[in-house]
């Protein structure tokens, strides 16, 4: 699937780190503000995909560094394991719970459930979206 075309394949290295730090961007901003895991998820494997169209699928897969179906099965159990700070609470599965840390560097870090249910999304996204993609690469070479 490897293109011959100096402009993509020097565009795409320019951006594959760019649209990674977008889609962090987006995960870190979705659970206050439009964004979130979903959205995230298929930034990230658009940038896969990106690096996909100039090199070929085992550099797409070795940027990866695991099976997309892996992440997938990662992704569900973290967002099944957000569930349980609340029960662990008395409170209802999946209700919101916040806590603050004071980190040297960054200052007061809030982080809380709903953040680790949209990783938990993220990753689910970027894995059924990769095998798809990846799938679909290995079938056509």
């Amino acid at each position: 699937m490897k293109t011959q075309s100096l402009i993509l394949r020097t565009t795409g290295y320019f951006l594959l780190p760019l649209l990674l730090l977008f889609s962090l961007f987006l995960l870190l901003r979705g659970h206050n503000a439009p964004g979130g895991g979903f959205i995230a998820g298929l930034v990230a494997a658009v940038a896969v995909a990106l690096h996909l169209f100039f090199t070929n699928v085992q550099a797409a897969r070795r940027l990866i560094g695991t099976d997309p179906r892996d992440l997938i099965g990662a992704g569900l159990l973290i967002a099944l394991a957000s569930g349980l700070p609340g029960l662990l609470q008395g409170k209802p599965f999946q209700a919101a719970l916040w806590g603050s840390f004071d980190l040297p560097v960054l200052g007061v870090v809030k982080l809380g459930t709903p953040l680790m249910f949209d990783l938990g999304v993220y990753l689910v996204v970027i894995g059924a979206v990769l095998t798809l993609v990846l799938t679909l690469a290995e079938a056509e070479e």
